[in-house]
C-alpha cells in the first residue's frame, strides 16, 4: 500500500496523513480492540476576538464603568447584571447556565491572558495562538499536532485528532494524522495523486489492499471507518436532556459528544465559534455579543450534561486570538484590544477560582493606554493543560521558546 494523502469532499471526511502506511492502519485496530477511556481536550476557537471584558466581567474595578458608558454590564443585584463569581469579576447575564459548573469547582476562569506580540491583526494573532509560537510566522506546525508526535502510542487510531470543522485547523496541521469533519454523516474520499472520486465506499476501495496487507485486522479497521460514516448526527440523541442550540456551533459539539461516546480513541478535538468582532453596535446584556454568549453557553453546558459522567475524563478549553479595547468606541462597539478571558471545565480543573494577576483598568494601567494588559501568558494555560489533564510530563517540544516558568496551578 503506498503512502497516502485523503482529502475531503464536501465537507465529509480528511484524514491528513504523511505516510499513511499498514503499520499505522495496524496500530490503530489494536488500539480499537483494546480501548480504554483516556483524557480527551476539546478545544473551542472563539474567532474575531471576544470582548472578554463583557464576557467576564471586571464589575469591582470602577474603570470598567466609566470606559463603557453604554455597554458595561451592570453589578451583580441590578436587572440584568453580571452574575457575581467572586465578588469582583462576575459572568455576562447570558452565561447563566455555567455558573453552576463555577460553583461546583469544575470551571477556571483565566483572566488578563494572551499574547504579548502586540499585533492586532486577526490572521497573524490566530496563527501565533494556533501555533503556539507567537510572533515567529514560520513555525510550519500547529501546537495541537506537536503534542501528538510527543505523545505517540501503540494505541493511537485515526481518530485520535478531530476538527469539527471544514478544513483542519492551523492548530492541528502538521506531520501527525489528524481530521477534519465537516458532517459524520457526509462520507465522500478522494485518493492520492490520481484524485478520482470514490463513488461507492470507503470499504470498497480500499478492501482488496487492506486484504492483501493487513489479513485479519483489515477488516476490524474498516468496520470501524463504516461506523463512523453510518453514525448520523440527525438520529443521535443527547443524554440526560442536553439540547444543543441548533446552530453550527451547537452541531459541532454534539458531534464531538457523538465521537467521545464511540470510543474511537479521540484524545483531541477542535471547534470554533465565529462573529465576536463587534466594532459596531455591541450591546451589554442584550445585542450582538449577548446572542453570541448564549450560543457558545448553551452548547458547552449541554456537551456538559450530554457526557454527564464522561466528563471526568474530558476538559473544554476555549480561547480567542485577543481581546477589546477598554473603553467603547464611537458606534458603541469595541475595538481591537489585548488581554482577554479563557475557561477552562471539566475532570480534574481546580475551579470555582479566577485565575491570573489582575492588572486594573485605569488609563496609565492599560496596554498602550488603551487595552487591558497581560500578566498571564496563553500559553501557560495551554501548557498546565498538556501537562496537567493529558499527562505529558515533557512539553518542550509542544511550546518552543516558551519557559513553563509560569505556574497557574489549574490542575
Amino acid at each position: 500500500m503506498t503512502s497516502r494523502r485523503i482529502f475531503l469532499k464536501n465537507g465529509g471526511l480528511a484524514l491528513v496523513s504523511l505516510g499513511f502506511a499498514p503499520t499505522f492502519l495496524a496500530r490503530t485496530v489494536e488500539g480499537l480492540s483494546a480501548q480504554t477511556r483516556q483524557k480527551i481536550l476539546i478545544t473551542i476557537f472563539q474567532r474575531g476576538a471576544v470582548d472578554g471584558l463583557n464576557m467576564i466581567v471586571p464589575f469591582g474595578d470602577a474603570d470598567y464603568y466609566s470606559g463603557r458608558p453604554s455597554i458595561a454590564i451592570a453589578k451583580p443585584g441590578r436587572p440584568e447584571s453580571a452574575i457575581d463569581l467572586d465578588g469582583f469579576f462576575g459572568l455576562h447575564p447570558r452565561m447563566a447556565p455555567l455558573k453552576p459548573l463555577y460553583d461546583s469547582g469544575s470551571m477556571a476562569i483565566v483572566h488578563a491572558c494572551g499574547s504579548h506580540d502586540d499585533t492586532r491583526s486577526h490572521f497573524d494573532a490566530q496563527d501565533y495562538m494556533e501555533s503556539a509560537t507567537p510572533g515567529v510566522k514560520s513555525t510550519p506546525d500547529g501546537w495541537m499536532n506537536r503534542y501528538l508526535h510527543a505523545k505517540e502510542h501503540q494505541k493511537a487510531t485515526p481518530f485520535r485528532a478531530v476538527a469539527l470543522a471544514p478544513q483542519l485547523p492551523r492548530a492541528l496541521q502538521g506531520t501527525a494524522p489528524a481530521l477534519a469533519i465537516g458532517q459524520i454523516s457526509q462520507f465522500g474520499i478522494r485518493a492520492g495523486a490520481s484524485s478520482e472520486m470514490v463513488q461507492s465506499s470507503f470499504e470498497s476501495e480500499y478492501a482488496a489492499a487492506a486484504k492483501s496487507v493487513l489479513h485479519t485486522t483489515g477488516s476490524e479497521a474498516f468496520d470501524a471507518i463504516k461506523m463512523m460514516k453510518k453514525a448520523d448526527p440527525s438520529q443521535y440523541a443527547p443524554a440526560n436532556g442536553a439540547e444543543y442550540p441548533r446552530s453550527p456551533f451547537g452541531e459541532s459539539l454534539k458531534q464531538i459528544a457523538q465521537l467521545v461516546k464511540a470510543d474511537v480513541g479521540l484524545e483531541v478535538a477542535f471547534a470554533e465559534s465565529g462573529n465576536w468582532d463587534h466594532h459596531a453596535n455591541e450591546g451589554a446584556a442584550v445585542g450582538i455579543l449577548a446572542n453570541r454568549l448564549d450560543d457558545l453557553t448553551r452548547g458547552i453546558a449541554a456537551l456538559v450534561r450530554d457526557l454527564g459522567d464522561r466528563m471526568q475524563d474530558v476538559v473544554v478549553m476555549t480561547m480567542s486570538e485577543f481581546g477589546r479595547a477598554v473603553g467603547e468606541n464611537g458606534s458603541r462597539g469595541t475595538d481591537h484590544g489585548h488581554g482577554n478571558a479563557m475557561m477552562i471545565l471539566g475532570g480534574g480543573v481546580r475551579g470555582g477560582k479566577v485565575y491570573g494577576k489582575w492588572p486594573g483598568l485605569a488609563r496609565e494601567q492599560r496596554h498602550e493606554g488603551r487595552d487591558l494588559a497581560i500578566t498571564t501568558d496563553f500559553r501557560a494555560v495551554f501548557n498546565e493543560v498538556v501537562r496537567g489533564h493529558l499527562a505529558l510530563k515533557d512539553s518542550s517540544r509542544v511550546f518552543p521558546g516558551f519557559t513553563g516558568k509560569e505556574r497557574l496551578g489549574l490542575f
